[in-house]
């Protein structure tokens, strides 16, 4: 038996506690160092205020809390700690103050020195403005002392920072009509990136501005202090101020809208395993339960061994039934690479369903680059099958294709990447990100025009560092992959990957690859087990729980998507299938605790089946048995159906 946290999010160890401040009318969550979530009744003025150490590829540093020290009242509080943030010759140590009083004030302060002499790219406070702010007016007092009045963007802005969003010193945005929230900053220059480019759910204020040098080495002994005060500036009626900060939760609903136009379910694939194993037959044989549309393969054709990498993604193609999607990074001998390709192809005849091209390295080529490799592209490889489809944009984060998209008359399909842990790598911010992918579709649906959006990949963590100034370390052996998550294997991730195909639908995207088919990044694990079974707690030849709720999208491929309404998606969510008259829900607890949630605008009779900590061991080691379990057969009350969800559970609904 594994531990329940293990099924939960993939290790033994229990989460950041969370505990629940007020400051005045404010209501707000401290953890773990960070204040998350600062409230105004039903209004989020901000997501989240923490201090971040990032070193010279962009790899943020985790800190360790000591020392902690909490004085909680009832409308203020006064919290300390020291902190440290080590990795390699990293050594950087502080202390922080937070406080907050009677009348909606909160004031935090970072106290820092280098320990060691090292190169860093950031090191300072991140103020997260919530996405819900997209179009909200502001005011910007920059540190000349002028101001001038902008509004946030709707579509996700490209530009770093984002104009004029910057030299500031302060930025009061409007939360609410005659609701004002100022946050002013000391210690730096601070400036706005759109974190949406990363499926971050939020504008973020940083420092240091981005047009100064980086990497930047920090010398031992320097000092680094700074403070971010935030204030409300509350114009409306004094009973209409006391009602709203008055406002008790209420309670939880997931909705269908069968009135809203539904939108087409978009084709999904997977990626060939990283591991490069064979499919075994039992293998091909649960994955053709999810119903593929193709399959993704990554040539480097600059390695000797592309070849027979090819060759054993056109082997696994194969047996699934489902044609490549072959993604191609290609080097500055593009065109000779091409060349031999050709050669290969002939020679291993691949079914190719798209190309999707990218230069090797993005980051350092110029904007040029794309456009290069994609017309060497379609000089080789047109002839080799006229019906397959090229695609490029980026192989990475959405901001590069935002910057240097392609030449629209040379591609059938603009594409990017999505991974939730750019930035923050801890369960509540990954929930977050799942409805932003909907803001990444349409913002590229916006900037394409009439080119389908395709997402490849979706993946739980980078694949790749696609920032890195310098070289990336090997892994040592017993350990994690950089790109491996222990929640892969969790109900966590299955829970984040029905609301991510929900955003996917939603907002228009025409194809979607997900994970790997395979092995510690894919959906189920391979018969040998993890290459780190201490670490990454799986069951050696079972599914991961992801793999049910793919199964029974899968069940639903060429049928559409339900717009449906979550009161509260950063506790439950989910997506509603319809085809040939049958409709499906998957419903999913995103939090640690129990929910109870009201599912409404359901048929008379449904069929419930449960995925949770009570059979969730079963139904990865046995997916066979748990699969051909239909549910228990429960009859709405007018529609609505009440359910009491464990944590992270993913419930499946089936009715007319």
């Amino acid at each position: 038996m594994l531990p329940k946290n293990v099924l939960y999010y993939g290790k033994d160890e229990p989460l950041p506690e969370r505990v629940e401040l007020r400051a005045g009318p404010l209501q707000l969550f401290y953890e773990e160092g960070d204040l998350r979530t600062i409230k105004l009744g039903e209004h989020e003025v901000l997501r989240r205020i923490y201090v971040a150490v990032r070193d010279r590829n962009w790899g943020t540093l985790l800190p360790v809390l000591s020392n902690v020290q909490m004085d909680v009242g009832d409308d203020s509080f006064r919290i300390s700690y020291d902190v440290e943030n080590k990795g390699g010759d990293i050594d950087f140590f502080w202390k922080g103050v937070i406080s907050g009083d009677a009348k909606g004030t909160i004031n935090f302060t970072m106290d820092g020195v280098a320990r060691s002499t090292f190169q860093k790219n950031r090191i300072g406070f991140c103020i997260l403005h919530p996405a819900a702010c997209a179009g909200s007016t502001s005011v910007i007092e920059h540190v000349d002392g002028t101001t001038e009045e902008a509004k946030l963007p709707i579509y996700i802005a490209p530009d770093q920072p984002v104009e004029p969003f910057a030299d500031m010193q302060g930025m009061t945005h409007e939360v609410a009509p005659g609701l004002w929230a100022e946050v002013r900053y000391s210690g730096d220059i601070f400036e706005m990136e759109d974190q949406r480019n990363w499926t971050d759910a939020s504008y973020k204020t940083f420092s240091t501005p981005l047009r100064l040098p980086y990497p930047v080495e920090l010398e031992e002994g320097t000092k680094v202090t700074q403070s971010v005060t935030l204030t409300l500036k509350d114009e409306r009626p004094a009973d209409e101020q006391r009602a709203a900060a008055q406002l008790t939760a209420a309670p939880l609903t997931f909705s269908l809208d069968t009135s809203a136009p539904a939108t087409p379910l978009p084709p999904i694939g997977l990626s060939a395993a990283s591991h490069r194993q064979p499919l075994n037959e039992r293998e091909v044989r649960r994955l053709k339960a999810l119903h593929l549309d193709h399959l993704r393969v990554d040539l480097i054709p600059s390695t000797p061994d592309y070849p027979a990498v090819l060759r054993q993604a056109k082997s696994d193609a194969d047996a699934l039934g489902v044609p490549l999607d072959v993604a191609l990074r290609l080097s500055e001998e593009a065109d000779e690479e091409l060349g031999q390709l050709k050669g290969v192809l002939d020679d291993i005849k691949p079914p190719v369903a798209t190309w999707l091209v990218y230069p090797l390295q993005e980051q350092f080529w110029g904007g040029s680059a794309t456009n290069e490799v994609l017309a060497l592209a379609h000089k080789h490889l047109d002839g080799y099958d006229p019906a397959a489809r090229f695609a490029a944009g980026t192989n990475a984060d959405f901001i590069f294709a935002q910057r240097t998209p392609p030449d629209w008359s040379q591609v059938d399909l603009f594409t990017f990447s999505i991974t939730p842990q750019v930035h923050a790598f801890d369960n509540a911010s990954i929930v977050e990100t799942a409805a932003a992918q909907a803001v990444s579709v349409k913002s590229a649906r916006h900037l394409a025009g009439e080119v389908p959006v395709m997402v490849s990949q979706i993946t739980l963590k980078m694949r790749f560092n696609a920032y890195a100034t310098g070289p990336e370390q090997e892994t040592p052996a017993g350990e994690l992959h950089p790109a491996v998550d222990v929640r892969q294997m969790s109900l966590f991730t299955a829970g984040w990957t029905a609301g991510s195909v929900k955003y996917m639908a939603a907002s228009g995207a025409h194809r979607v690859t997900y994970y790997e088919t395979t092995g510690w990044r894919g959906v189920m694990e391979i018969e040998a087990g993890a290459p780190a079974p201490e670490k990454f707690r799986s069951i050696p030849g079972s599914v991961f729980p992801l793999y049910h709720v793919l199964a029974d999208a899968g069940d639903f491929a060429g049928g559409q998507v339900v717009s449906t309404t979550s009161s509260d998606a950063l506790k439950v969510d989910g997506l509603a299938l319809r085809k040939d008259g049958q409709t499906r829900v998957l419903l999913a607890n995103m939090s640690p605790d129990p929910q109870q949630v009201s599912v409404q605008n359901l048929g008379q009779d449904v069929r419930v089946r449960h995925l949770n900590e009570t059979n969730v061991e079963a139904a990865m080691a046995s997916p066979e048995e748990f699969r051909a379990e239909e549910g228990d057969a429960v009859r709405t009350t007018g529609g609505t159906l009440e359910l009491n969800l464990l944590p992270y559970a993913v419930v499946r609904i089936d009715g007319a």
